[in-house]
């Protein structure tokens, strides 16, 4: 027992085991084997390391977003003239990444709580039945007080008092000078891993121009000061459509940088997104249109709470920041090599699959690729009679002249060799 451990350790520490090799010569074969192998290594140079830049870390950046509106806007309705600012057309009015522009309002003045009818052609009604007190409805204005106004026909409310009337929307939209405001978008980004912060206002961009540029894909790519007007247009949609019912546009900042070239090389490109719908479709067609709100300015007049309702329609901006960074590191590089190199592997699985099964000689090939233990050895020649050291000798004297009788075509599977080293 003792000798079988002593043995078994000195096996284990003194031995080193080797695949056995077979050298297949077959046309068929060979070039299966060959074409798979090219298609992996041009997989592995093309797409892993030119396409996916599989030799580079990667960092996204932690970002910030300021913008600045300038314009003034002017409107004549019914004879009352009124110029709009920044002030009264931006909304929010600090300056997020996510804001609204106003193109379009209906203003209803002087409310103040009290009963009123509602609209005519809503809340029909020819009696009081009709109108159930404390009750309201989801597209009402008010608290239906339970009385049917006979001029009107309609159930009266308890509500902000007149009521508004929003059946007819502007047009054309009464602030289409919005065409001609300018927004001011101002990034900055930092990459963690790679320690590295840049801003949309990059090498060149003084404040002499910023104070005379305008944004332009091709003659300005890098101001970032833009024109209402082309941004609604670069998002595949006309001003005065998006400006009558509202709409949303996304602007788009994209950072996509290789750290491994200098860093003033890594600038910001602006994309510009309708997300308003798609641009070929009519409005009719569209289960809802546009972009609306409503805003309240409340005061006293003669000590009683009034305010100033307008449902707003504008154009949502939102700016929204991607961004991509790459720089060398040793570490991606080495394990895209290795599983480009363990890839390889597919070229021998399907050769041997082609050897074993598909082709006419694949019993030879089988018996040239795989070698049968001592115990079955031993079992064989037992079951002839024979002593083992005949049966071998019998075995390789058979396996030279089915060698020797076979075809001299090299493309043929007889024409596939077998060299062994001999015990000594």
């Amino acid at each position: 027992m003792k000798s079988h451990i002593t043995n078994a350790i000195s096996d284990f520490f003194c031995e080193y085991e080797t695949p056995r090799q077979v050298l297949v010569r077959n046309r068929r074969v060979g070039v299966v084997c060959r074409l798979i192998q090219l298609g992996v290594l041009a997989y592995i140079i093309v797409w892993v390391f030119i396409y996916e830049k599989g030799y580079q870390s990667t960092d996204t950046a932690v970002s910030s977003v300021f913008t600045k509106m300038k314009g003034v806007g002017y409107t004549n309705v019914s004879g009352e003239e009124r110029v709009w600012d920044v002030a009264d057309y931006v909304f929010p009015s600090q300056g997020d990444a996510s804001f609204v522009v106003m193109t379009n309002y209906i203003i209803t003045e002087g409310q103040k709580m009290g009963k009123c009818p509602e609209l005519p052609g809503k809340h029909h009604c020819s009696s009081g039945s009709d109108c159930e007190g404390g009750r309201y409805k989801r597209t009402g204005h008010g608290q239906m007080t339970g009385v049917c106004v006979n001029t009107t026909k309609t159930c009266e409310v308890l509500a902000w008092c007149p009521v508004e009337d929003d059946s007819k929307i502007p047009d054309p939209p009464l602030l289409m000078s919005a065409e001609n405001y300018t927004l001011f978008i101002k990034n900055s980004v930092t990459f963690p891993t790679f320690k590295v912060s840049r801003s949309n206002l990059v090498e060149g961009i003084d404040k002499n121009y910023i104070g005379n540029c305008l944004h332009d894909p091709k003659t300005a790519p890098l101001c970032p000061i833009f024109r209402l007007g082309d941004i609604v247009k670069m998002s595949g949609f006309s001003f005065e459509t998006i400006a009558k019912v509202g709409g949303a546009i996304g602007i788009v900042i994209d950072w996509t940088c290789n750290f491994d070239v200098d860093v003033r090389k890594c600038k910001p490109t602006y994309e510009f997104h309708g997300l308003y719908g798609n641009p070929d479709e009519k409005d009719d067609v569209r289960a809802s249109v546009g972009y609306n709100f409503r805003y309240a300015k409340h005061y006293l007049e003669d000590k009683v709470q009034k305010r100033t309702l307008l449902k707003v329609f504008g154009i949502r901006f939102d700016i929204i920041v991607q961004s991509l960074a790459r720089k060398f590191d040793i570490i991606p590089t080495l394990t895209a090599i290795g599983s480009g190199v363990g890839i390889f592997g597919v070229a021998t699985v399907v050769c041997d699959l082609m050897m074993l099964y598909l082709l006419p000689k694949r019993e030879f090939y089988k018996n040239m690729k795989f070698k049968y233990t001592e115990s079955q050895t031993q079992h064989d020649s037992e079951s002839l009679g024979l002593d083992a050291t005949v049966y071998y000798t019998l075995e390789a004297n058979a396996r030279q002249v089915e060698g020797t009788g076979q075809s001299n075509d090299p493309d043929s599977e007889a024409g596939s060799t077998e060299t062994e080293a001999s015990n000594k």
